[in-house]
């Protein structure tokens, strides 16, 4: 593509040296910039790419996008913009034709459930007979039954994002896409560009606040998502959350509106819910009127749901993506289907061992915890405990940890608190955090451990047969960060080796 095809449209300030040159690709790290690119001077937290830009025109880049002119050697085309990082999107979305028009793009968010509701979704547009990938935290795959491929963030940098949006649709022939889309994501405008056709809300808990600083913020960045829906397009929203109709005012006129919940009125409703062992069953009502549930008359329409997924938030997680799928015109009895028949999502509530039950879950926000140890708390025997380990990451939010160290207090009989992530930060100034907010440190019920892997085998003396173990903070993830390395660490591998004589 040439210079001014890839710049046509693009807000720019000033240009520095212009040459119609071709462009072949875009990059925003020199040591990865190919002959041909145009190298993005992104400015970062800790380094600019502006003081890289003489390294990216020695490996060949053809043009610089800056935000402020740099002293090259070369004559090097310079296009200078207001915001790099906001322009790159612009220029990726550009440079690959706009893959997302030709596609029905569904976007997820909010602090917890973006990964359930997107595989859940994925799963329903298969047993409708539907390709659909997915692109999120574990990274992208193009079905449910595939490979993940690896992703840096849970929402890819735009050239990345862009360029797989463009794979997906050319190359493999799928024409929807769900995708996770983070406040960092929408805050930096990495989905800049993107044309989504429905947007679903899960719940705004507090996360992220060493970013965003304040709730409100956190609010205007998941926001951009739903204000960037178009006529015809939908918007699903949690009414069950304080901010629902904040949400809901957001959304543009002539975009159809969906809601669901269990507390509240609502579109989707979870009625009469029982926990087991073995999952989780409701009654399903959906008001008559809405899409793909075939209604007729008034009132409402019942459906019995059997799941084999368990807790509250997993009741929530299938009526988000039950409502994306009526929204969509999917029959409920096939969206219905495909739920009933998922066994989980890896590092969700994923039970690893059954004496004692072992459940890893990647829970790490207050809100996130408090859900999984009260689901925990529902299937636990009478003659049980529950037991809780966690930690809190290191370099991130410090104001959550002596909330986290308050809920589980609250909810579980014992807790055992570690490391998760600690990276530039000592542990036990993290772990001094968690316990600030707890009422006692009686040895009977907390146990402090700062190895991770020491206080998983520390459970093994800790728990009976009958109790509920519930590791959280992780789930998924198969490394730790620590101060000077990253490390293999997986915790159901962990767990495990600790329960060999149970695991599932």
């Amino acid at each position: 593509m040439k210079l001014d095809e890839l710049i046509e449209h693009l807000d720019y300030k000033d240009l520095i040296n212009f040459q119609n040159v071709d462009i072949t690709g875009i990059s925003y790290n020199s040591k990865t910039t190919k002959k041909g690119d145009i190298f993005v001077c992104l400015p970062g937290e800790y380094t600019d790419g502006h003081d890289y830009a003489k390294n990216a025109v020695e490996n060949g880049a053809a043009a610089l996008l800056v935000e402020r002119k740099v002293e090259v050697d070369a004559n090097i085309p310079q296009i200078v913009v207001s915001s790099a990082r906001h322009k790159i999107a612009d220029v990726a979305d550009r440079f690959y034709s706009s893959p997302s028009k030709g596609l029905n793009l569904i976007g997820v968010t909010g602090t917890n459930g973006k990964t359930t509701v997107t595989h859940l979704i994925q799963k329903i547009f298969e047993e409708n007979g539907e390709k659909c990938a997915l692109i999120g935290t574990l990274g992208y795959k193009l079905s449910s039954g595939g490979e993940y491929r690896d992703a840096k963030h849970t929402t890819p940098q735009a050239p990345e994002l862009q360029a797989t949006l463009r794979m997906i649709k050319d190359v493999e022939k799928i024409d929807n896409v769900v995708m996770e889309v983070s406040s960092h994501a929408l805050e930096q405008n990495r989905v800049g560009g993107c044309c989504f056709n429905g947007a679903v809300f899960t719940n705004l808990t507090q996360d992220h606040l060493d970013y965003h600083i304040t709730m409100d913020n956190y609010f205007e960045a998941k926001a951009l998502l739903f204000k960037g829906l178009s006529e015809g397009d939908f918007a699903v929203i949690n009414a069950d959350d304080e901010y629902a109709d904040r949400f809901l005012s957001v959304v543009p006129e002539g975009v159809k509106k969906f809601t669901y919940g269990v507390k509240k009125s609502a579109d989707v409703v979870a009625k009469d819910i029982n926990f087991s062992l073995n999952g989780a069953e409701f009654t399903l009502e959906v008001k008559a009127g809405v899409s793909g549930a075939n209604p007729t008359g008034e009132g409402v329409n019942k459906f019995p749901v059997n799941l084999h997924m368990n807790g509250m938030f997993s009741v929530y997680n299938v009526l988000a993506a039950v409502t994306a799928s009526l929204a969509m015109g999917i029959d409920i009895k096939t969206a219905l289907k495909a739920l009933e028949n998922v066994k989980g999502v890896a590092g969700r509530f994923e039970v690893v061992a059954k004496k004692p039950l072992v459940i890893v879950d990647y829970a790490h926000t207050p809100d996130g915890l408090e859900n999984v140890l009260n689901s925990a708390r529902e299937i636990t025997p009478k003659d049980g405990k529950l037991i809780c380990l966690f930690g809190c990451g290191g370099d991130r939010d410090a104001t959550k940890r002596p909330k986290m160290g308050a809920i589980a207090e609250r909810i579980a009989d014992k807790i055992v608190i570690t490391s998760d992530n600690p990276r530039s930060e000592d542990p036990q100034t993290i772990i001094t955090d968690i316990i600030a907010g707890l009422k006692s440190t009686n040895p009977d019920k907390v146990t402090v451990e700062p190895d991770r892997g020491h206080a998983i085998a520390l459970l093994k003396t800790i728990a009976g047969n009958n109790d509920v173990v519930v590791i959280a903070g992780k789930g998924h993830e198969d490394y730790q960060i620590l101060k000077d390395r990253t490390i293999h660490f997986d915790d159901r591998e962990e767990a495990r080796k600790v329960f060999e004589g149970s695991v599932i």
